[in-house]
């Protein structure tokens, strides 16, 4: 079973690749604890909702004024009405009411507005959700901008991550059910995408910044970049194109829950959020943030536990309905079982150091039910940034670390590189939505258990931080996520492998071609051929890289992308499944500019 906990938008490095040209980025601002938006697993809970929850509803909000905050009026759930009233005595307004788990967001200028509604009958608490004014443009959001669309000639190709997951051998089982729904509650997410239009569910879609949801066409746009990575990593389509996600098969839907500008994830925005999963049947929600302005809420802090109890409502409204969440660890390379500090609070003005302890919790992540997700690197380990705590994280997954990223896709068409645990969670998430789509009766709990249980255990290494067992600790908790065995799939055996490891020299304005003898294979190569290709040669964007047939089809590997990327170490997979076997292969390398000079290595088939 999982345990808990959760953080803010968790991206440590970014690059962003504009057709190929790799560019680096800072980390945004308030972005998960130095790493992407995060969350993390939470142990099961039950959840139970007593009647739908509506559409978030705002009577008519006074005129935005200098000094108007935020606040969480909390009732017992449908008690919402009997309270409202005292809102505006009170020097407030109704901003939005979800009554199914008795939550209003109010704003007012009036500094006793807190106090005033505590004394109110009915009411149980009363919580400041920032410590800044809310923005205008609450009233009246602008939509995010629709950004021109780049074609890509990038082919999809294999990643190490989607390698280390197990997600190309589990695609053999499925790719995912176009009835299985994932949320993506992030800065939002470009629809026109190429790679994510095909699999995009714009009914679904809204934008719940403020804590209203705003069902405007776009309103679900990117504001930053780091949600449409995300939503690339879940279900990037299976279209030849870019990138493919974990489940390339299913539905993705985004609910912005960041503001503009600030690309801040205010209490009353993720309530929105896990309000509208519930009750727009998202099988799966990804988390990759912590709930601004507090990384950590304090249950002693009268504000920070509305705080904490809205938000945990509106998780058990959300898995009450069948919808789980998958929240990312965070980034700080913080103990979350041995809470000391928190010296990031409040992101949304001035952050002071405060002691705290474990009572204090990072959410969404460490709610209860909530799938909590450590980041490794390529290599399997704890990447560096990634939180770490025994009994918090639940699963591990990869993030990427150091000069290794997550590729995946960005706005305008665009593909890139981030690290942190923002980008571990979406593989656990894309995992889930492939465990139901081969259980489509299975519950939150389920699916959790399911992942738990299929998860590669990872023995602690040799860092005395790392406290548990092989089975379960508080670097990868019950180990890494493996998407193979959470779809009921086994390990496929190899197939025949054929090399040719002699060396071709690459000249300039030429084409050179090496061949590899296919013999003793039956029938006809296979849908997933696999094709081991290292050319050593600089700045490869003047390459073009084709394996050819026997009976001289052409499948394109590489075309000149990279730029001025040095070698091309990787391993392709071809549709070669209307190719005979047996017969003679070749790679054929085409330099196209001079100067730059190398030569073809080694190149392999796997059948």
């Amino acid at each position: 079973m999982f345990s808990h906990i959760s953080s803010r938008l968790r991206t440590s490095a970014v690059a962003v690749a504009a057709l190929g040209t790799a560019v680096a980025l800072a980390a945004p601002v308030g972005l998960a604890q130095a790493a992407p938006t995060d969350t993390a697993p939470v142990a099961p809970r039950s959840a139970t909702a007593a009647q739908p929850a509506p559409a978030a509803k705002a009577a008519a909000p006074a005129a935005w004024a200098a000094g108007t905050r935020a606040y969480l009026v909390i009732t017992a759930p449908g008690g919402t009405a009997a309270v409202s009233g005292a809102v505006a005595t009170s020097g407030g307004s109704v901003f939005a009411t979800y009554d199914a788990i008795g939550v209003i967001v109010a704003h007012s200028t009036s500094t006793t507005f807190a106090s005033s509604m505590r004394a109110v009958g009915g009411v149980q608490q009363v919580g400041a959700t920032r410590t800044s004014d809310v923005p205008a443009d609450a009233y009246n959001p602008a939509l995010p901008a629709n950004p021109a669309q780049s074609t890509t000639t990038l082919t999809e190709s294999n990643r190490w991550d989607m390698t280390q997951i197990k997600a190309e051998q589990a695609w053999a089982v499925t790719t995912g059910s176009a009835s299985v729904k994932v949320g993506i509650l992030d800065t939002g997410v470009d629809d026109q995408h190429q790679d994510i239009a095909p699999n995009f569910n714009a009914a679904d879609s809204a934008s719940c910044a403020y804590g209203k949801a705003d069902t405007r066409a776009g309103a679900w746009r990117d504001v930053g970049t780091h949600g449409t990575h995300v939503a690339g990593t879940v279900a990037a389509a299976k279209n030849g194109k870019g990138v493919i996600g974990v489940a390339p098969g299913v539905k993705i839907s985004s609910v912005r829950i960041a503001e503009p500008t600030s690309s801040l994830f205010f209490a009353e925005n993720t309530i929105c959020g896990f309000i509208w999963a519930g009750d727009h049947g998202f099988k799966v929600t990804n988390n990759s943030y912590y709930t601004d302005p507090w990384q950590f809420n304090c249950p002693d802090n009268v504000d920070q536990a509305a705080i904490i109890e809205g938000v945990r409502r509106a998780q058990e409204y959300a898995e009450g309905k069948g919808s789980l969440q998958v929240a990312a660890a965070g980034n700080s390379n913080y103990d979350l079982a041995n809470k000391t500090t928190d010296s990031e609070s409040p992101n949304d003005s001035t952050p002071v150091t405060r002691t705290i302890t474990n009572a204090c919790i990072d959410i969404p992540t460490e709610l209860p039910g909530v799938v909590t997700v450590a980041a490794q690197g390529s290599g399997g380990a704890k990447s560096s940034y990634s939180n770490l705590g025994n009994g918090v994280i639940d699963i591990a997954a990869p993030g990427g670390d150091g000069a290794t990223g997550v590729y995946s896709t960005l706005p305008g068409g665009k593909y890139g590189t981030m690290s942190g645990t923002s980008m571990a969670s979406p593989h656990v998430a894309g995992v889930a939505a492939l465990i139901a789509s081969v259980n489509p009766t299975f519950t939150p709990a389920q699916i959790r258990d399911q992942l738990g249980t299929q998860a590669t255990d990872r023995a602690c290494p040799s860092d005395t931080r790392c406290k548990g067992t092989t089975a379960k600790n508080g670097f990868f908790g019950e180990g890494a996520v493996d998407a193979l065995k959470a779809v009921g799939g086994t390990t496929p055996q190899p197939g025949a492998y054929f090399e040719n490891l002699a060396d071709v020299t690459i000249v300039d304005n030429a084409t050179v071609e090496s061949a590899i003898t296919v013999s003793g294979v039956t029938g006809n190569a296979p849908a997933a051929l696999k094709v081991g290709v290292d050319v050593k040669h600089t700045y490869i964007g003047d390459l073009k890289v084709d394996l050819v047939a026997p009976d001289g089809t052409v499948y394109v590997l590489h075309n000149r992308t990279g730029s001025g990327t040095d070698n091309i170490l990787q391993t392709y997979t071809v549709n070669a499944s209307s190719e005979v076997a047996n017969g003679v292969w070749k790679l054929r390398v085409n330099d196209n500019a001079a100067q730059d000079s190398g030569k073809i290595d080694a190149w392999n088939l796997t059948f």
